[in-house]
């Protein structure tokens, strides 16, 4: 049984979701909060004589101008630190592993000895809606892609997109490969060739067998970026020019999917991209305030946006099937992604400022790179060979995985991250 070998065209359900990118704010001068570094200081440009300038945060740490009335320029205030959206992103990937631990068959059957509908026959059902919090991460990923781009150069944007994915993917490829070459675990990895090709964050495309069965976001990720770089941040980025951006990939999109080309497909991901024109609206309305025309980005993203996701997680009852989600349910978890991020954006939630949520933050993605195969491993020696329970199982893995997040944040991010991103934002083109 190969853990990636013959995989199918990824969608929701699938292998599941990523939140590929920080939910930091990316300044013009300082790059992403999300893989800060000593040298970088999260504070605002206005008080320069701030206390938190000699002490670097972690991180994952969000923040952006505070609002400014609708149609104002932004406010040069303190900027507003959004850790409620960490706490998101966290609950977002715990909702994915829960999907991938209980909610669906395949290769986590093997690791529990008999399908997770045994091992949890109750929870398995809500556990299968997990796969959805892949839509809440786009959704925050064009909230943050859109602060990240404001006002920096291609160049900027370009070494703070490289050093905040691909350290910690690089070591989740790696740790992957090792394990699964172990005698011991059932596990069969891809091939050498394909592992080296793995490392280019590219294998999808050029149709090499993945390490990692949750990079099919990665790559979702990547096309919104690449979309985002040549049409906002390389023009630079204001409230006309993102409005445009989302208006037409909104119709070429929708285009894209009644033409059937899939070369167009590729490109305007029409599945995904109404969530993360979705988020973008957000940002809109988080820094100008109420506006007509981005709450009007956001409502016809989520129609749009739901009518993916039900088409593709929705099924008559069959019991041949591992689950059964009801219409209802997945539009209701799909509006509760666009609702938390709103009520983020709306500045609803500042009171939730608890510093912890910050290192939720940073945990999120090499948490989410990690926690599917690994913890296939996992949950077979500790229920198989350890005895451990069930519900016991479970916890134990989702914490073992958050630990090795914490490592790989501690000892490969905090180190490669601002390495990398100095040493691409020094480049000269002569």
């Amino acid at each position: 049984m190969t853990a990636t070998a013959g995989a199918p065209a990824p969608s929701s359900t699938g292998q599941g979701g990523g939140p590929a990118d920080d939910a930091g704010k990316e300044s013009a001068d300082t790059g992403p909060i999300s893989a800060i570094s000593p040298a970088d200081s999260p504070v605002s440009p206005t008080s320069p004589a701030s206390p938190t300038a000699a002490r670097p945060l972690p991180p994952a740490l969000p923040q952006t101008p505070a609002p400014s009335p609708e149609g104002s320029r932004p406010s040069r205030s303190a900027p507003v630190r959004l850790r409620a959206l960490d706490g998101l992103r966290l609950l977002a990937a715990l909702m994915v592993a829960a999907y991938h631990y209980g909610g669906r068959g395949g290769e986590i059957s093997q690791a529990w000895g008999s399908s997770p509908r045994e091992q949890f026959p109750t929870a398995s059902t809500y556990f299968a809606y997990g796969c959805l919090g892949v839509q809440i991460f786009f959704v925050i990923s064009g909230f943050v892609i859109c602060m990240s781009g404001w006002g920096r150069p291609l160049r900027s944007f370009f070494a703070s997109r490289v050093s905040r994915l691909y350290p910690a993917y690089w070591a989740a490829i790696l740790i992957v490969t090792a394990v699964f070459a172990l005698p011991w675990v059932a596990f069969k990895s891809v091939s050498p060739s394909d592992t080296l090709v793995n490392l280019t964050m590219l294998q999808q495309p050029i149709g090499v067998d993945r390490v990692l069965g949750v990079c099919w976001t990665l790559w979702a990720e990547l096309r919104f970026y690449a979309l985002f770089a040549l049409f906002v941040v390389l023009p630079g980025a204001n409230r006309q020019r993102v409005i445009l951006f989302c208006a037409v990939w909104t119709l070429g999109a929708a285009l894209a999917d009644a033409a059937n080309q899939p070369f167009l497909e590729l490109v305007l991901m029409p599945q995904y991209a109404p969530y993360f024109i979705g988020g973008m609206g957000l940002y809109l309305i988080h820094r100008y305030g109420h506006d007509a025309l981005a709450w009007g980005i956001v409502g016809l993203s989520f129609l749009i946006g739901q009518h993916y996701a039900v088409a593709e997680l929705w099924h008559a009852p069959n019991p041949s099937f591992f689950s059964y989600r009801s219409t209802l349910g997945i539009v209701a978890i799909v509006a509760f992604g666009y609702l938390a991020v709103a009520l983020i954006a709306l500045g609803k939630f500042h009171w939730a400022n608890w510093r912890w949520l910050t290192l939720a933050g940073a945990l999120t993605y090499p948490f989410y790179l990690v926690h599917e195969h690994l913890g296939w491993v996992v949950v077979e020696v500790l229920h198989q060979k350890l005895n451990i329970p069930s519900y016991g199982t479970f916890a134990l893995t989702i914490l073992l995985m958050l630990f090795l997040a914490w490592l790989l944040y501690r000892f490969v991010e905090q180190r490669l991250t601002p390495v990398i991103k100095r040493s691409l934002t020094a480049v000269r083109v002569r």
